[in-house]
């Protein structure tokens, strides 16, 4: 058990003396999960939740059921570790978000799926790019309800020209988790499109966010 270890050994007296940065993988899994069981000591939990995720990359796409199948993690234990990473998530959005360079629908959906976590009602983005594609804003332009959102392609565009966009991307959720574009959807894809030629700010593709998915316009020739 931890409490067995000489006191310069144990996780936590560790990070308070020589530095979190010093610790382990298993060692900073072992202060998150702060206890064991009976028969299993922390450390060797956490020991064994890294050997079952193996790369530690891996932790960003750990789900709730692959860490109840772990002997001694509960529901709680489950739930505090998925939103220790969830969190971390956030704030490496959060932190990049000023140079987010976008080269296909999958990044857009990597990086902004977490903009949509839980939300029940559509949320209409756009994504204002320079030239070379790097986001130069992100900015929520409509809230709808979970049928439909009002979306005036003038704001789109209005918006592009302060912040001198080369181009624009769309991004709204489907709270249903029904990626499949609606009739509105295609027709306001169109408008803007046509628009967007117009304007010489072309607009570059429409993602629709489910659950754990995606929609792209471009992906699927719809654009």
């Amino acid at each position: 058990m931890i409490k067995d270890l000489p006191l310069e050994e144990r996780p936590r007296e560790r990070a308070i003396h020589n530095g979190i940065e010093k610790l382990s993988n298993s060692e900073l899994l072992s202060i998150i999960l702060r206890t064991g069981t009976k028969e299993k000591s922390v450390k060797d939990l956490s020991i064994e939740i890294i050997d079952l995720i193996g790369d530690i990359t891996n932790f960003r796409d750990l789900t709730m059921n692959k860490l109840l199948t772990v002997k001694g993690i509960g529901q709680v234990k489950a739930i505090e570790l998925i939103s220790v990473i969830e969190f971390s998530k956030r704030i490496y959005h959060d932190t990049n978000k000023n140079y987010i360079k976008i080269i296909s629908a999958q990044d857009v959906f990597e990086n902004y799926k977490n903009l949509f976590f839980d939300v029940k009602q559509e949320l209409f983005y756009c994504l204002y790019l320079d030239n070379k594609n790097v986001v130069i804003e992100r900015k929520l332009l409509f809230m709808g309800t979970i049928n439909r959102s009002v979306v005036h392609p003038r704001e789109i565009f209005k918006n592009a020209y302060l912040t001198s966009a080369s181009g624009i991307i769309c991004l709204h959720n489907h709270p249903s988790g029904d990626i499949t574009p609606s009739l509105e959807d295609k027709r306001l894809t169109k408008a803007l499109v046509e628009i967007g030629q117009i304007q010489n700010i072309p607009v570059l593709d429409h993602v629709i966010i489910g659950e754990d998915n995606y929609f792209s316009f471009v992906e699927n020739d719809l654009l």
